[in-house]
């Protein structure tokens, strides 16, 4: 359990340095940028997620990603599974409209091409004025509220803007067989205990990927390992060996 308490540890510093580094998460900010072409802190951000997830998946939302804390510590008001199907889409709809908005931002924009990592930020730090709280407040709120109401990291399963880029990057890296850090199991040893299941901050289903796949990767994992530190029978472990995918 010593990896997930330092897991936890570094998604709560996340979550300290978050009015520091908001611009850099912002969808607003690279639209912005775009439209006055400049290469933004939140464009090579987002570049950076769709490249590491080629070969690590969704770790970031695991280990990294600031509203991961927020949305783990509401899990001690509502514990339920978030529910799946035809809502997980949302996300993709949000998406897809976003890019839309980025290319046509960069079409109508003026100017030669830059670069400016720190734009609107006040040296490097994103909220450092009154009127930018309320903008981080409001954050906030947005991505407490989906996981308070519907779930375990509900706002990961239905709105997360940045989601699509970790799946897209894996997609990516399992079409060109790039390893890629995953839990693989040993289904022979699982005695459906559903400790995995119990624990997992996704609440996903996952003794069932277990007997069908006899790994436990899907596009809503985040690779977090509370699944294979929670396992009594060490069915579960990482593991960069390419095998088939759900």
């Amino acid at each position: 359990m010593k990896r997930q308490s330092v897991r936890k540890l570094v998604l709560l510093v996340s979550l300290l340095l978050f009015p520091v580094t908001m611009w850099y998460f912002s969808p607003a900010i690279i639209i912005m940028g775009m439209a006055q072409h400049i290469l933004t802190g939140s464009f090579f951000t987002f570049l950076l997620m769709l490249i590491l997830s080629m070969f690590l998946g969704r770790s970031f939302c695991g280990y990294l990603c600031p509203a991961g804390v927020l949305q783990e510590c509401a899990a001690y008001v509502n514990s339920n599974p978030a529910k799946q199907g035809k809502r997980r889409a949302i996300k993709y709809v949000i998406w897809t409209i976003w890019i839309a908005v980025i290319v046509i931002a960069f079409a109508l924009g003026e100017g030669t091409v830059g670069v400016d990592v720190f734009y609107m930020t006040d040296h490097g730090v994103s909220v450092t004025e009154i009127a930018n709280y309320a903008v981080y407040y409001a954050v906030i709120l947005l991505l407490l509220l989906p996981s308070l109401i519907h779930g375990r990291r509900a706002a990961c399963h239905y709105i997360c803007w940045m989601a699509p880029f970790m799946v897209i990057g894996e997609k990516i890296g399992q079409i060109l067989h790039i390893p890629q850090l995953h839990v693989s199991a040993d289904n022979r040893k699982c005695i459906s205990c559903k400790k995995c299941e119990t624990v997992c901050p996704m609440g996903l289903k996952v003794e069932q990927m277990i007997k069908e796949n006899n790994h436990c990767q899907c596009i809503d994992c985040i690779q977090c390992g509370a699944c294979v530190d929670s396992c009594p029978k060490n069915v579960l472990s990482y593991s960069w060996k390419e095998e088939r995918r759900v």
